[in-house]
């Protein structure tokens, strides 16, 4: 029997960074380049969708060609060979977790794969085109209310509920990449705490919430993920 009936794993920027993806919030990140109240809120999208579009835009060709590193390929060995349940709930909206393999999976943030429309709400995968003030809608042809489908800042993060639920059940869970300062993720340390379960943090460095953490180790993803994945499928970590 497992060690650990259900494992929560909660992955950021830091996991995807070594693949070739900016992070957002570190002193050369993305948001030290762009002013985000401009391109990554509902005002600022009513304000210029243009720009905004062009943002999306220039990050989707950035990341052409990346692929999951050794680290995303340990998460997705782990859901695939461990005895109990595996559920990784990801802050990043790049498909590295799918890439690898991942399947029972949660982007929290939203994909920058896909697109929404505002008008009717419908989801669907962003495709090769860019999009632009002018893009139609496929399922209700309206023009001029396709964005990213991605969370925004004040916006709700999605699938909430399914994530806390996964709270009430989970024995472990593991914060990886993640500096552990917006809410709600922020919080998620605690909620396991709450209900008992075991919580290690995996990250470059101490987070600002590390002493909610039983175990914490750091250094790069790809030199501490593997590792600790051979731990959880062979020993007792």
């Amino acid at each position: 029997m497992s060690a650990f009936q259900s494992i929560v794993i909660l992955t950021g920027a830091g996991l995807s960074a070594e693949s070739g993806l900016s992070t957002f919030r570190d002193k050369d990140g993305i948001w030290a380049q762009y002013d985000y109240r401009e391109v990554a809120t509902p005002e600022g999208f009513a304000r210029n969708p243009a720009k905004v579009l062009e943002f999306y835009n220039r990050r989707r060709r950035e990341n052409k060609g990346v692929q999951p590193n050794a680290a995303h390929l340990a998460l997705a060995r782990l859901e695939q060979a461990y005895s109990g349940d595996v559920l990784i709930i990801t802050q990043n909206i790049d498909p590295l977790h799918e890439m690898a393999g991942s399947k029972n999976l949660i982007h929290m943030h939203g994909e920058i794969g896909k697109k929404l429309c505002a008008h009717c709400g419908i989801r669907s995968d962003w495709g090769d085109e860019e999009l632009l003030v002018e893009s139609k809608c496929d399922a209700c042809a309206m023009i001029g209310g396709m964005r990213p489908d991605v969370v925004w800042f004040g916006e709700m993060p999605y699938r909430m509920e399914e994530i806390y639920e996964a709270f009430t059940r989970c024995d472990m869970f593991i914060s990886i990449g993640t500096s552990g300062t917006v809410y709600p993720a922020a919080g998620f340390a605690a909620a396991a705490r709450q209900v008992g379960a075991r919580t290690v943090e995996l990250n470059l460095e101490p987070s600002e919430g590390v002493s909610l953490f039983h175990e914490a180790r750091h250094g790069k993803a790809t030199e501490i993920v593997p590792p600790y994945v051979e731990e959880l499928l062979f020993g007792n970590p």
